[in-house]
């Protein structure tokens, strides 16, 4: 596979980080010489092929590598998962995205497919190395779609590099620092995974309890059924990688002090803030309004927390509205904010 330098950015940050990236690409050439040209093209090759148009592959970052999955043609729309899942909780939207965009659906640094870093799980230095990713593969300016865990990141890398997203759209997750911390109450979850290591490693110890975690989690939703439980499963039961999604958790009082800091300079890209009809509502958008001065409101109708498996037809329907070029006819009803 070859591979772009990545160019120089202003950000001081991207500068930190690019010397890493050089070792990263030396690491990723021996994983594909390696490796036989249908696995380095195809790591997840079972859960891509229904995915008509799509591929996937690995990218070198610093740290290790980053998996996407890749389809489609157009302008750039770079999608970020939240926990406990991976790029799999997309698939439903993929193929109407991608008729209109080349769409990069990651796997975020230690999660799925990805490598596990040894550090850096605040979500600065998350966005760093996804934006290494994009670089990586010859793309510039883009445009963001995310969820949960993955809204954070999208944020920091619509602060940290913000010549290069052009808008965004967050699900279902406010900003730690401004109204996330408000609902550590809600779900003991939130705080049990920022619990310092070992205790959720040790209790939550093998595919069997990670079934029993997840199985009860996912029991929140409005749509259960809808979710690929078992895909989420499979994902986390690897210890190394469920302790990376532990990690996230606890940086987070690191990312609320970056979000504070960061905040004194406010986005000013449209950002199209989605809250699930049973779970954060309105509470998104009035999160980010701390931290972006054109913020759109929009409530997913009958659906919960995870919106694009419980309710991808109305995410496809309001992302492509959001992403795409005005429409002649205003949207009416529940679609009505995510006109662009």
């Amino acid at each position: 596979m070859q591979q772009e330098n990545v160019p120089h950015r202003r950000s001081r940050r991207a500068r930190r980080w690019r010397g890493g990236l050089a070792a990263a690409a030396t690491a990723a050439a021996v994983l594909f010489a390696s490796t036989s040209g249908a696995q380095a093209g195809g790591r997840l090759t079972a859960d891509t092929e229904a995915l008509s148009g799509f591929q996937d592959g690995v990218v070198p970052v610093e740290g290790g590598t980053l998996h996407y999955v890749k389809g489609g043609s157009g302008p750039v729309l770079v999608l970020l998962h939240g926990w406990p899942e991976t790029w799999r909780e997309w698939r439903k939207v993929m193929p109407e995205l991608a008729k209109t965009h080349t769409v990069v659906a990651f796997d975020l640094p230690g999660l799925g497919a990805s490598s596990v870093p040894s550090g850096g799980f605040d979500t600065a230095h998350t966005a760093a190395r996804i934006h290494q990713g994009v670089a990586a593969l010859g793309y510039g300016k883009v445009k963001i779609l995310a969820h949960d865990l993955g809204v954070s990141v999208a944020y920091a890398y619509a602060h940290d590099f913000a010549g290069d997203v052009s808008r965004m759209a967050v699900l279902e997750s406010p900003l730690n620092g401004f109204g996330l911390e408000n609902a550590y109450g809600v779900s003991w979850h939130l705080l049990f995974n920022q619990t310092a290591k070992p205790v959720p490693e040790n209790l939550i110890n093998d595919a069997a309890h990670t079934r029993t975690y997840l199985t009860w989690l996912f029991s929140s939703a409005r749509h259960p059924d809808r979710i690929d439980q078992d895909g989420a499963v499979r994902a986390y039961s690897d210890p190394e990688h469920r302790s990376a999604g532990f990690e996230y958790y606890r940086a987070f009082p690191a990312d609320a002090e970056y979000n504070k800091a960061a905040s004194a300079t406010k986005l000013t890209i449209p950002v199209l803030a989605m809250g699930s009809q049973y779970v954060f509502g309105a509470g998104v958008a009035q999160s980010f309004q701390a931290v972006a001065t054109d913020v759109r409101t929009a409530i997913a109708p009958d659906t919960g927390h995870w919106i694009p498996e419980e309710n991808p037809a109305y995410l496809q329907q309001c992302a492509n509205l959001f992403f795409g070029p005005p429409p002649a006819t205003p949207p009416t009803g529940d679609l009505a904010s995510c006109a662009p």
